[in-house]
Parts: structure tokens; sequence; C-alpha cells
């Protein structure tokens, strides 16, 4: 059984964390600014003279928030694992049939304007701070890996993954799009949220010893 929910969590993951790590890669591209803060943010900790470590990762609270920021913005299954009621219950006045099959956008939930402001900005800084959001599922304004007993069981491996994929690429290298193109953030929907051009971007080394990319 243990075989089966590791192999599960790995194929589940994979595309998924790819997806959220160009996602969030491009982003990072687009916005000078987020690159100028991430890139600050390695530098400190990790030093133009190493290599980034998973040791690191638990130190980077502003590629943290970039993570959850790319995730609000483009939540990986943007309708959840869809949910099957045991009960026929009501939900905010509407009958909810026993047995149906409820899908929760979440897309649409972290784009509302009534609970985010400027909702379609990148602004990782909104999760900075006091900010409230976490990936627990509490907070039904913020549910990238759904809530309660459906969860995503891989929450943990997904923040590792991510957060040691972006801090490497981003600290080894700068980056930035082919001459002569734009880059293109529109999604391509489906079980699993995808960008609808795939990202291609030029890396340029950063790193002070040439050894370090052996």
């Amino acid at each position: 059984m243990r075989s089966i929910c590791g192999q599960d969590m790995v194929v589940g993951g994979s595309d998924t964390s790819s997806n959220t790590i160009e996602f969030a890669l491009a982003h990072i591209i687009n916005e000078p600014e987020v690159m100028r803060r991430v890139q600050e943010e390695l530098d400190s900790v990790v030093g133009r003279e190493n290599n980034v470590e998973e040791s690191h990762i638990h130190k980077f609270p502003y590629l943290l928030a970039v993570m959850k920021e790319s995730l609000r913005l483009h939540p990986a299954l943007p309708l959840l694992v869809p949910h099957c009621p045991s009960e026929t219950t009501t939900v905010g006045g509407y009958t909810v049939p026993k047995g149906s099959r409820v899908f929760i956008n979440v897309w649409a939930i972290h784009r509302d304007s009534t609970i985010w402001d400027n909702p379609l900005k990148f602004d990782p800084s909104r999760f900075l701070g006091d900010a409230k959001w976490d990936f627990s599922g509490n907070d039904f304004d913020y549910l990238p890996f759904g809530s309660g007993r459906r969860i995503c069981a891989g929450i943990a491996m997904a923040e590792r993954t991510f957060l040691y994929s972006v801090a490497t690429l981003v600290h080894s290298f700068d980056w930035k799009v082919p001459e002569g193109q734009e880059l293109d953030m529109s999604e391509k929907f489906g079980i699993v949220l995808k960008k609808k051009v795939p990202l291609v971007a030029v890396p340029t080394p950063r790193l002070s010893n040439t050894a370090l990319y052996e």
C-alpha cells in the first residue's frame, strides 16, 4: 500500500508541480522587481559562491510568497478534486442532492475582487507580514490544495519541489525572453491548468564561480 501511495504522489505531483514552476518563472521574468527581490533573498542566504541546498529553502519567505501568489492566480487544479455529498444538504440557499458531483471553482475564488485587492496583478507581497493565507485550506478564500479530508496529501512535497527548483534556477541564472518575443501569460484550461504557450527563456550565468555549474 505504501509503495502505491508513493507512486501516486510522484505521478500526480509531477505535472502540477512543473506547471506551477513554469507559471512562477514566467511571472518572475515578467516582473523585474520580483526578480530583483527573489535574487536578493537568495544572495543573502546562499551567496554567489555556493549552490542552493535543500537546507536553505525554509529561509526564503519572499520566494514562498511567490509560490503562494502563483498558485493564487494559477491553481494547479482550477476546479480542485470533485466532491460528492453523502447526504442531501443546503449550501448558500441551494439544495445539493445526495450523490451529486460538486466542483469548487477555486480559480474564480482566487480572482474575486471582493476578496483580493487588484486580483489580476501578480503581487507576492500580499502574502508577506501578517498575511493570513497558508496552504491548510482553513480559509475558503485561498485553498489551492483543497480543504478538509480531501486536501492534497502532497503539499509538503510540492512546496519543497517548487522552492528548491525555482531557487536553483533564479539563483544560478538571469533570465529573459528571446529577442523580439513577448511573454504570453495566457492559460490553457483542463483538469490541470497549463500555460497556453510554453515558456521559452534564455539563461545567463550569474554565479561568481563557473565550477558551480559543473
